[in-house]
């Protein structure tokens, strides 16, 4: 094989080949196998790799074998961390773009990977606050007990009534603030699904608000004051009355959030080969 065989270790933490004889500039030469071995790939899925356009194309040595270099590196670290971040297909596919897309294109689309996980992040933390608000109105959250720093639902007086009150729209509406039409809107939102009232004629008649559909409406309100967007509210709601076996939402959330947290490092992190591969830069040789 052409050019002078590498020991390797550039799969992780910027590890460079080095090489056994030849000065610095001397370009270094891996085979598959070496970058396997280097990666944690296996020969196979660096071939594959190479195929679906994640890896620059490889070099022919005289005898017809696939050969790597510095170039290469930048890549495959950059796909296994961003395959933590966004899933093997979506950091291929990355990847493909980086490498053939011109440089504002390519460097948009892995700006909008940072935009995407923000987004994933305040979501979550939106729906941890609606929960701990909805523990702190005793709910089912999947967990009891106080929490430190949790908010609380301010609910407006006279919105609470007795366990068994049964009230009417006029009423609820007075209790919390609002207008009837607000209440009539988070209905057909899905935010609160008060009860009809038969008619002696046998037709649905005035809404009634039976205490779930209350303490659904003070929650809404809460959380619509403190201006949390109508999805947010109807994820909280929905978690509300999701009374099955599960996962607690709490905790579920929390999962969510340190991955969400374990992805944005594997992004981060991913950050400097990346770059690289924008750029077009290759591994230093000193």
């Amino acid at each position: 094989m052409g050019g002078r065989r590498a020991a390797v270790g550039w799969g992780d933490g910027g590890a460079r080949a080095r090489g056994g004889g030849g000065g610095p500039d001397t370009p270094r030469v891996l085979r598959t196998s070496d970058v396997a071995r280097a990666t944690g790939w296996s020969v196979q899925q660096v071939r594959d790799l190479e195929a679906l356009g994640v890896l620059p194309p490889a070099g022919r040595s005289s005898n017809g074998y696939r050969t790597f270099g510095d170039e290469h590196g930048p890549a495959l670290r950059a796909d296994r961390r961003l395959a933590t971040a966004v899933g093997p297909g979506g950091a291929r596919a990355v990847l493909r773009d980086v490498r053939t897309l011109p440089l504002p294109d390519a460097a948009a689309r892995v700006g909008a990977l940072h935009v995407t996980l923000a987004r994933e992040r305040d979501e979550a933390l939106v729906a941890r606050r609606a929960l701990l608000a909805i523990r702190a109105e005793g709910g089912p959250t999947g967990e009891a007990g106080p929490d430190e720093g949790s908010p609380s639902v301010n609910v407006p007086a006279g919105a609470a009534g007795d366990e068994d009150d049964v009230l009417t729209i006029t009423g609820l509406a007075a209790a919390l603030g609002v207008r009837a039409s607000t209440l009539r809107h988070w209905e057909r939102e899905g935010l609160v699904a008060p009860e009809r009232v038969a008619t002696r004629a046998g037709t649905h008649g005035a809404r009634a608000y039976p205490p779930a559909a209350v303490r659904e409406a003070r929650i809404t309100a809460a959380l619509r004051s403190a201006g949390y967007p109508v999805p947010a509210v109807r994820e909280t709601i929905a978690a509300l009355r999701r009374r099955a076996a599960g996962p607690p939402p709490l905790a579920a959330r929390a999962a969510r959030r340190a991955a969400t947290a374990r992805r944005t490092g594997a992004l981060l992190a991913a950050g400097a080969d990346v770059a690289r591969l924008l750029t077009g830069a290759t591994e230093p040789s000193g």
